[in-house]
């Protein structure tokens, strides 16, 4: 079920990237998004730590003793 999920998402993720190319006056591309986000400095602050925490929950292995 939980696969079934995440294919659905890829799927929907693709369509609004393809629909995004083909019409981009309704539906903006993801670059013209970031753009208008990563001009504002809280935004960016904001996502820096977003992946530090990510990356910290995900990435770091704990100690062994």
């Amino acid at each position: 079920m939980t696969e079934a999920g995440f294919i659905v998402i890829a799927i929907a993720i693709l369509a609004l990237v393809v629909q995004s190319r083909r019409r981009p006056e309704v539906l903006a591309p993801f670059s013209s998004l970031l753009d208008v986000v990563m001009a504002d400095r809280a935004a960016r602050f904001t996502i820096l730590l977003f992946w530090w925490w990510l990356g910290w929950h995900f990435l770091v292995t704990p100690p062994m003793h």
